[in-house]
């Protein structure tokens, strides 16, 4: 063999991702899924996955993917996490703080990568956003002056806003930062605020037909706990006839009147980059943790039918999806 051609085989061969060396080895690339509730999570999920095909990892084929779900019952992330570690996965994908949190407490040697945290350096996930540090890294959702900007687009649905219930997650600093920002937005616009404080599924309907006659719209702070719930919340939301605004598409495809904010989509792709990178030997400490890149807005009309609310044209023409 001539030693060109030696050279260009040795080449390629060094060049393989780790998912392909591992299967010729007798042993596939494990990635570590770790969330509250399967259903919530799917179609995100389902984002990440699709691009790691699109990058050559295919489930069962050349990597494995190990799906671990808490179902809405907080006290079991520790137990799943450790769980994971125990099958030795090669990554662990954590959804959400809780998850993020659980894994991190696990271990200090399996890379984590996390498609959403809010604060991730405010929450002590990471030292800083340029260098992590430690084996976790991802993206983060943080949306510091969206607040303002959401209740500006409520209030051209709902023109004569002026008493918005604000419905958050008290457990969880962030989400009470994002309370923070409605707060202080609200002013200005002669918003007054109602707030609405649940952790508990069986406080939510209660809690929103207290609502009924007090409130002209409802502001969702979404969290893993929302996430979980979202449902029962639109559900009962329209009931008592209360449009909604929230901070992600999954959200108005359940039945909420709008969103704004980052695509959660978008993030979950490119966390499939990061989940590449790392199996390809790349450690998590060197890989900076990004930002949003594509903010969207989301209208269902369908909703805003049933509650009897126009939707203007200039909002329509603006919005980057609008489910009819």
């Amino acid at each position: 063999m001539r030693r060109r051609e030696f050279i260009t085989i040795l080449g390629g061969a060094a060049a393989w991702p780790l998912a392909a060396r591992a299967q010729q080895a007798g042993k596939l690339p494990t990635i570590g899924i770790l969330g509250s509730a399967s259903v919530a999570w799917s179609k995100l999920v389902a984002a990440l996955v699709q691009r790691l095909r699109e990058l050559g990892y295919v489930e069962n084929r050349t990597v494995t993917i190990e799906y671990r779900w808490t179902e809405g019952r907080n006290e079991r992330y520790g137990e799943i996490a450790a769980e994971l570690v125990r099958l030795k996965v090669d990554v662990i994908v954590a959804l959400g703080t809780p998850a993020i949190v659980a894994a991190k407490q696990a271990t200090s040697v399996i890379p984590i990568v996390f498609p959403l945290a809010s604060d991730p350096v405010g929450d002590g996930l990471v030292a800083s956003l340029a260098r992590p540090r430690g084996n976790i890294t991802g993206l983060s959702n943080e949306q510091r002056d969206l607040g303002g900007k959401r209740l500006e687009i409520l209030r051209e649905i709902v023109p004569n806003l002026t008493r918005l219930a604000v419905l958050a997650n008290p457990r969880n600093p962030t989400a009470m930062l994002n309370v923070g920002e409605v707060q202080a937005a609200a002013p200005r616009l002669g918003l007054e605020i109602i707030m609405v404080e649940l952790g508990n599924a069986d406080d939510i309907a209660p809690a929103i037909e207290q609502l009924k006659g007090r409130a002209q719209a409802l502001y969702v702070v979404g969290d893993p706990f929302v996430l979980d719930n979202q449902i029962q919340i639109n559900t009962l939301a329209l009931v008592t006839r209360l449009p909604t605004m929230h901070n992600a598409r999954g959200y108005v495809e359940s039945g909420g009147l709008m969103s704004y904010g980052p695509s959660f989509f978008d993030l979950f792709r490119r966390a499939g980059d990061y989940v590449d990178k790392i199996l390809k030997g790349a450690k998590p400490a060197d890989i900076p943790v990004e930002l949003p890149i594509k903010l969207e807005l989301v209208i269902n009309l369908k909703t805003a039918r049933a509650l009897g609310l126009a939707v203007p044209d200039r909002l329509l023409a603006l919005a980057d999806e609008v489910i009819e």
